[in-house]
Formats: C-alpha cells, sequence, structure tokens
C-alpha cells in the first residue's frame, strides 16, 4: 500500500490531537490544583495518546489493501477497546488504601479513566460530545460535591475524621466516649488497644459536620483531662 499525503486529512488530525490536548488540559488542572498523584501531565498524556491511537486503529481499517473503495475487513476501534481495559492499570496505580482502613485515589482513578475515553471521543470525531463530557466531568467532580455539602441530607453534610488517644485509666474509657458524643462528635467506629505503661489505645472514625474544622475537634478532645495524647487525621 502505497502512502499519499493529504493535506486536509492530515490538518483534520492535528485538530483532533489540538482538541484532546486542551480538553486533557483542563481535566489534568483541576488534579494538579488539588496536588494529586496524578496530575497536568499524566492527563495529557493519556488524553493526545487514546487520541492518536483512536485515530491510527480507524484510519488504517480503512486503508487495509486489497480494495479500493471503503471496506471495512477489521474493527475500525479495535485499538480503542484496548485503550479502555488498559488505562485501568494505570488507574490501579493511584488506588491506595490507609493504615485507617480508608480508600484513597478511586476519584483520580475514575478521571484517569474519563481523560481516556475524552481522547476517544475526539479521535473518533466526536467533539461537541467531548466538550461536554469535559464539562460534566469537572461539574461532577467540583460543583456537585460542593452544593451536596450545603443542601444534601445530613450524613452527605459530615465529613470523616480519624482519632487516635491514648487513656491512662481503664475506667476513662466511657467517661471519654460520653464527653466526645456530648460534643456533637458521631463515633462511627470504635477499637480499643492495650498498650504500654497500662495505657489504652482508642482508635475511633468520627462524623462532623463539613463546617466544623479538624483543628476545632483537635482542640476540644485535647481539653478531655482523662487523655495523654491525641492524635487526628482528616479522611
Amino acid at each position: 500500500m502505497e502512502w499519499t499525503f493529504d493535506p486536509q486529512s492530515e490538518l483534520q488530525i492535528l485538530i483532533k490531537l489540538g482538541i484532546s490536548a486542551l480538553l486533557g488540559l483542563i481535566i489534568g488542572l483541576e488534579r494538579e490544583m488539588k496536588r494529586k498523584p496524578v496530575g497536568l501531565k499524566t492527563s495529557l498524556v493519556i488524553s493526545i495518546v487514546s487520541c492518536l491511537l483512536t485515530i491510527v486503529s480507524m484510519e488504517s481499517a480503512y486503508k487495509f489493501p486489497g480494495s479500493d473503495h471503503v471496506n471495512i475487513t477489521m474493527d475500525p476501534l479495535r485499538l480503542a477497546a484496548q485503550i479502555v481495559s488498559g488505562v485501568g492499570f494505570i488507574g490501579a496505580g493511584v488506588i491506595l488504601r490507609r493504615d485507617n482502613n480508608s480508600i484513597s485515589g478511586l476519584t483520580t482513578a475514575a478521571i484517569i479513566w474519563g481523560a481516556a475515553g475524552i481522547g476517544i471521543a475526539v479521535g473518533a470525531g466526536f467533539f461537541l460530545e467531548a466538550i461536554a463530557g469535559v464539562i460534566l466531568l469537572i461539574i461532577s467532580v467540583e460543583l456537585v460535591p460542593a452544593i451536596v455539602t450545603w443542601l444534601g441530607p445530613m450524613k452527605l453534610r459530615q465529613k470523616e475524621i480519624f482519632l487516635q488517644l491514648v487513656v491512662q485509666n481503664k475506667e476513662d474509657i466511657a467517661i471519654v466516649l460520653k464527653k466526645i458524643k456530648d460534643e456533637k462528635i458521631f463515633i462511627k467506629n470504635l477499637r480499643i488497644k492495650d498498650v504500654a505503661e497500662g495505657h489504652h489505645l482508642l482508635t475511633l472514625k468520627v462524623l462532623v459536620d463539613n463546617k466544623v474544622r479538624t483543628s476545632d475537634v483537635y482542640y476540644t478532645v485535647s481539653t478531655l483531662k482523662e487523655i495523654a495524647r491525641v492524635e487526628i487525621e482528616n479522611a
């Protein structure tokens, strides 16, 4: 098969890559501003390469030798199908399990998958749909959570905080838990462990209103005389 240069076709490909890069840039900036593991560069690479592979896959299907007419003898999106599953390996790399048994990185992994999808859409020529997808994606991860935080049900307006408290006397454990509940701090999960010198380690997962700062919870808990040491982490 002899390769021929078609200026119009090559220009369309460059436009697709440019649009894909722009949309990937928007997605990457959102992650970059939040200091997430996958930021600007990764989103750009995923979006651009996904677009490029989609273009190559479609163009090669139509340029298959043996006929001068459009005769698709293979799947024009065969490479794009592999992108969707292949990007999953990258997404899995940013999902982390913390010491407090919570999972982080799921949103970033989903956005990686979304960036690949945007690249595929642009490569296939769905420009308007890709732009709408990016707009809806940004609204979903930025605007919707803020609206839910202010107007949603009580459970959706709460955030998780992890506390590690060292209590000196076993008899004080019940007192500490009651005082914490009196401060409108809901205890979701509790684990008690004996540590050195007869002290007791309380590991708590608590729920507080989103408007309450983590530092305020620390000040409240640290003033309890029954507690010898406090460690706090925002989920």
